[in-house]
């Protein structure tokens, strides 16, 4: 892997409270047990460069331990309007794949991670950018998102596991739609094909978003383990090999403490309501 992509490592850097403070391309608050990350480029609307993706690659990599849920969010009008193509002109072959293979890295770290990732997404999601929120695990978008691959105007191709996320959310077709023709979506179409979950009014998507991670961040670690790690893979198991993944999942899952605490609050009259989203 090349030097752009290694990590902080967290051994000399103190508490991971002061890594997080320490990367300048990202900034970050916290909302009680949810973790705001917003991309820090406002001036090239957020592109993504090596920095920072190293730097988002270290903050999922050292997420506080009291963190239950993060929301990913850009500064500015834009969430992300996806790689910097400035660097992208100064690599060779074998430096392009090491550059692939660390968005990989670092959009993995994001979707196998320790806790779940609400995206909220404003103004341009655009190619690599889409690639990042499809990492995440619910998506908010406000009225301005606009989403788009243009790598097939540009002679490219998706770099950043978008070929593997994209189809998963709104199918092989439509994808090859906007890198063929360059289709654009707006937020309504974005949610109405999957690629979206949840739709906010103008400037209300970061109290939507946040909304939803603090509801997240209340549900049992164990759980929000299997909904993150185990079920993309059994969704991509045979039946039969899923179904016995989902048993010991399942096992797993209800024998913990926090688990049998909360089956016995239900049975007593105790546990929350379910409400609507």
């Amino acid at each position: 892997m090349t030097p752009a992509f290694r990590t902080l490592s967290n051994r000399g850097e103190g508490p991971p409270a002061d890594l997080l403070a320490g990367l300048d391309l990202l900034r970050v608050t916290r909302h009680g047990a949810v973790l705001h990350l917003r991309l820090h480029r406002p001036d090239k609307r957020n592109a993504l460069s090596d920095r920072l993706i190293a730097q988002l690659h270290t903050a999922f990599l050292h997420l506080p331990e009291d963190v239950r849920a993060v929301v990913l969010s850009g500064e500015g009008d834009h969430f992300c309007a996806g790689l910097d193509l400035s660097e992208l002109v100064e690599r060779d072959t074998a430096a392009a794949v090491a550059h692939s293979r660390g968005w990989h890295a670092a959009f993995e770290a994001i979707q196998f991670g320790r806790v779940p990732v609400i995206a909220l997404l404003h103004g341009a999601v655009v190619g690599g950018g889409l690639e990042l929120a499809a990492a995440c695990h619910l998506r908010v978008a406000e009225p301005s998102a606009r989403f788009a691959l243009p790598e097939g105007q540009r002679g490219l191709f998706v770099g950043g596991g978008g070929s593997v996320r994209l189809p998963r959310l709104m199918g092989t077709a439509r994808m090859a739609d906007m890198m063929l023709t360059g289709r654009v979506f707006d937020a309504a179409e974005a949610e109405r094909h999957g690629i979206v979950n949840y739709l906010a009014d103008a400037g209300e998507g970061l109290a939507r978003a946040l909304a939803l991670a603090e509801r997240v961040a209340g549900n049992a670690p164990m759980t929000a383990f299997a909904v993150m790690h185990a079920l993309p893979r059994i969704a991509e198991q045979a039946p039969s090999e899923g179904l016995f993944t989902e048993s010991l999942m399942s096992a797993l899952a209800a024998a913990t403490p926090e688990a049998q605490a909360r089956l016995q609050a239900f049975l007593q009259g105790k546990a929350a309501k379910a409400v609507a989203t």
